[in-house]
């Protein structure tokens, strides 16, 4: 099992990116999948998970209208493209997934599988 994540960097508030998470070892479907973030000094929290019961996507209101999660099946990879990113976006982002919860929560202890991380860098 392998998380690859990638696409982070640089950007100016406002500015867009996408990040890829690259998934090898097990198949995405019927298991949760999320995006989390960690800034230092701060918990990891949740933008973006897809229930693995009912398919539906949760975002924060953080991110809400801002952050988009996608998947491609076929290339077993998820991508969440960010918008409009402010400065409290910076963080390492992380791609998970979770084979013993749904993720209703999208809470990190739901996910027991994670990639290395990517920075994600905001400047004002």
């Amino acid at each position: 099992v392998q998380l690859v994540e990638s696409g982070g960097g640089l950007v100016q508030a406002g500015g867009s990116l996408r990040l890829s998470c690259a998934a090898s070892g097990f198949s995405l479907d019927y298991i949760a999948i999320g995006w989390f973030r960690q800034a230092p000094g701060k918990e990891r929290e949740g933008v973006s998970c897809i229930n693995s019961l009912n398919g539906r996507t949760y975002y924060p209101d953080s991110v809400k209208g801002r952050f988009t999660f996608s998947r491609d099946n076929a290339k077993n990879t998820l991508y969440l493209q960010m918008n409009n990113l402010e400065p409290e976006d910076t963080a390492v982002y992380y791609c998970a997934i979770g084979t013993l919860y749904s993720g209703s929560y999208c809470e990190p202890y739901e996910y027991d599988h994670w990639g290395q991380g990517t920075q994600v860098t905001v400047s004002s």
